[in-house]
């Protein structure tokens, strides 16, 4: 079937690459802007120039509990993933607990749950990336908050437990050694 696209002669693939060529050169590279959006200010970079490591360093100051990120969430995060923490299929939004042993099946659950294996990074991906509507608009309290509930929501800590810079990578997750090492010898250059 895709023969019948694209000749498989010497002269055919001459002619195809010499096309494709011609396109690619039409378009200059300055044509190629998007025209919408604006550039993001300093602050707005700011807001989410976070580097947290699994051990805990690049965690800012800031703490939160399951209850305080229950409205958080709520607020913030069940549009898309759901009340119940399961995902809004028609929203886009992934389930976040559940799963548990299932990434051998056949049928696996990736949640942070069952997946993940650090939960400082948890902590780095809603501060970086969420709200989707809005990502970098909950100030540090309100991440670690909304991290505590979906960490308390999956049975990796406590409803009292209170989560911060030194207890997030304390939190035991399911999967942490779910994942072979990075043998690369730049691995352990971080800050």
């Amino acid at each position: 079937m895709l023969m019948r696209f694209f000749p498989t002669s010497a002269i055919g693939t001459c002619v195809w690459l010499a096309i494709f060529a011609a396109v690619a050169l039409s378009v200059p590279a300055s044509a190629q802007t998007f025209d919408f959006g604006t550039a993001p200010t300093a602050a707005e970079i700011a807001a989410i120039n976070i580097d947290a490591m699994p051990d805990g360093r690049g965690l800012p100051a800031g703490k939160g509990t399951p209850s305080e990120g229950k409205a958080i969430y709520v607020d913030n995060c069940a549009a898309c993933h759901g009340t119940d923490l399961q995902g809004v299929k028609d929203a886009g939004g992934a389930p976040l607990v559940g799963g548990r042993g299932s990434l051998m099946s056949g049928s696996p659950k990736k949640t942070i749950e069952s997946y993940w294996p650090y939960a400082t990074t948890v902590f780095d991906y809603v501060k970086r990336a969420m709200p989707f509507n809005a990502p970098g608009s909950l100030n540090d309290n309100q991440v670690y908050a909304v991290t505590a509930y979906i960490l308390y929501r999956g049975d990796l800590i406590g409803e009292g437990d209170i989560i911060n810079a030194k207890t997030l990578p304390r939190v035991d997750m399911p999967n942490k050694n779910g994942f072979i090492a990075d043998p690369r010898p730049d691995v352990n250059t971080y800050r």
